[in-house]
């Protein structure tokens, strides 16, 4: 599956062309187990409900459904060729089974979900377009003097929905709404830090919580506000927008851990680390890639040498191996060859590595002296909660995220050539 995108990678580090080659091989083979034929749409996840002991068979259990998921996975599937998009979606290609979307978007309240949905609209070019933004609109009031408080993924998710449908109708506002919903995340940063919090405005969540921003409340307006960029109508685009998402992107980069984790919570009112873990596959494999790659193609900082050590990641896991990954507190797996977050025999890559605290212990307490004292560490806690956890589950959209990550470009309406 030969890209730009993939061709850059392979050319700066030759030795992760196989692990990248597995990985979206194992994304296409993934996918259609996690499809409902019955309720034509995607499952929530699929998790392993047996012991995963050594010489144990993992058996899979597909769990919930997901309007969201199958919007992500639309996003990154409709870059195959259609003959490879079939398979995934029950016989229907991408664009047509975003009709299936579109028509169940009058019983969707969920605004990330609609957003989504109006993207995976406007990439697939999609001539109901239109009826899909009209609930965009709906659902969110950007035509409001001031929105109401959203949190933050889904903020931007609208941003990129508007970014990809600008130019092809203009019946429900587009360009109006695009420049409420770009100023909306602009003003959600805390001072003069380039992080993002959680949500866009203060009445969403408590106070001791209000500080704190998740690694996808970096990316996704990291991605929009890049994608604004690119499809301003302005000669020289919306650089206000390309410089939030840049110094975000530095930011992050500059906070990567030396295994190349993608750290999870950042206070956002001073860019910090506020609890590393669980890292999360999604975030080395397909996010952080989509964001920062989209980010470089826009005009941005070229972050590739970040992209390439989030991807070693996958098959190095130094919390799982015992060696010193970035500084937080780890240990090793007891005993025997560390187990593999890629697991190809089930179509899956384990969601996570995390501390398997109860009720998330280091990361709660951590976030509330955080709120108290910038920087405060809790190394007790840390030692006695190693993040040696697997999760083995896995679920759509991180598949979906991969292929649009490393076969997708900045610009909306492009797809790949014969060469895919």
């Amino acid at each position: 599956m030969t890209t730009t995108r993939t061709t850059a990678l392979v050319a700066a580090d030759p030795a992760l062309a196989p692990l990248l080659e597995r990985l979206l091989r194992l994304a296409e083979a993934g996918l259609p187990a996690m499809y409902r034929p019955e309720e034509e749409n995607f499952v929530f996840t699929r998790a392993a409900v047996a012991p995963t002991v050594p010489g144990s068979e993992v058996f899979l259990e597909a769990r919930g459904e997901s309007v969201r998921y199958a919007a992500i996975t639309v996003l990154g599937a409709r870059l195959l060729p259609e003959e490879r998009q079939r398979p995934l979606f029950g016989g229907r290609t991408a664009a047509e089974y975003t009709g299936v979307l579109v028509e169940r978007l009058p019983r969707v309240t969920n605004l990330g979900d609609a957003a989504l949905v109006a993207w995976a609209a406007a990439d697939t070019r999609h001539p109901k377009l239109e009826d899909a933004l009209a609930r965009l609109a709906a659902l969110d009031d950007l035509d409001e003097g001031a929105p109401t408080p959203r949190y933050t993924v889904e903020a931007a998710w609208v941003l990129s929905a508007l970014a990809a449908a600008r130019g092809l109708t203009d019946a429900t506002g587009v360009e109006r709404r695009l420049r409420t919903a770009r100023d909306r995340l602009l003003r959600a940063r805390l001072g003069s830090s380039p992080l993002f919090p959680h949500a866009t405005a203060p009445g969403l969540l408590p106070w001791y919580r209000s500080h704190v921003g998740c690694f996808a409340d970096q990316t996704y307006p990291l991605q929009a506000l890049a994608r604004a960029h690119v499809s301003s109508e302005n000669a020289g685009g919306d650089e206000t927008a390309l410089a939030a998402a840049d110094a975000c992107g530095a930011r992050i980069c500059e906070l990567q851990g030396e295994g190349g984790q993608w750290w999870w919570h950042y206070d956002a009112r001073h860019g910090t680390v506020v609890e590393g873990y669980p890292v999360y596959s999604v975030h080395q494999h397909a996010m952080a890639p989509t964001a920062l790659l989209d980010l470089a193609e826009a005009g941005g900082r070229d972050h590739g040498a970040a992209v390439r050590l989030g991807l070693t990641w996958m098959t190095e896991v130094p919390e799982l191996r015992g060696a010193p990954g970035g500084g937080t507190p780890g240990g090793g797996a007891p005993g025997g060859e560390p187990e593999s977050l890629i697991r190809d025999d089930l179509g899956v890559t384990w969601r996570k590595v995390f501390r398997g605290d109860p009720r998330k212990a280091v990361r709660a307490a951590r976030g509330v002296g955080s709120r108290l004292v910038p920087g405060l560490r809790l190394e007790p806690l840390e030692r006695y909660f190693p993040p040696v956890a697997v999760d083995r589950e896995c679920r759509p959209y991180e598949f979906g995220w991969m292929l649009h990550a490393w076969l997708g470009h900045v610009d909306a309406a492009s797809v790949p050539g014969e060469e895919a």
